[in-house]
């Protein structure tokens, strides 16, 4: 049997986003795997996929005027987001005494996670479910059935039911 100093560090992935579900699935991750099993040996990195500020409509393909102003200040906010959604994402493992890396990363969600899971060779991806119907998954689409097709590691994919609406013991 190795011991700590060679057992293999297990990489677990778990991306986040702003929704309630994203955060769900952490504290699911902290309880149910990480926390439940300590002599394994955990990294446990937190991604956030910024996503490109849009400057045109995706529809009719015609140009918005935004002002460098406007765009800078569009993307201090989702940059300030991301920061702001590491820290609680922090505060969360430290409640189960977990160290955590965060990492934010830019482009669609879809891609960067499973670019990410590659370049890491993550062992585990853990994401919420947003539990969108069927209509809008087809139009919107859906990052975790794309990961589930695309990552080359297991996905866990955590659905929040309504019974079980999370209530961050972080304030």
């Amino acid at each position: 049997m190795a011991d700590s100093t060679t057992a293999k560090l297990k990489k677990i992935m778990v991306a986040i986003d702003e929704s309630e579900e994203s955060m769900f699935a952490l504290s699911w991750c902290l309880k149910n795997i990480i926390v439940t099993n300590p002599s394994s040996l955990y990294q446990l990195i937190i991604l956030h996929a910024k996503r490109p500020v849009l400057v045109y409509n995706e529809f009719d393909n015609s140009a918005l005027l935004f002002s460098h102003d406007a765009l800078s200040s569009l993307d201090r906010r989702d940059t300030d987001m991301a920061h702001w959604l590491l820290q609680k994402a922090e505060k969360l493992c430290k409640e189960y005494d977990v160290k955590m890396e965060g990492r934010i990363e830019y482009g669609d969600p879809r891609d960067v996670i499973c670019e990410m899971v590659k370049a890491i060779s993550t062992d585990l991806l853990v994401m919420g479910s947003h539990g969108y119907g069927l209509l809008t998954r087809a139009i919107m689409g859906s990052v975790s059935n794309h990961c589930v097709q695309h990552a080359s590691c297991p996905v866990l994919v955590v659905k929040m039911h309504n019974s079980e609406a999370f209530a961050p013991r972080v304030k």
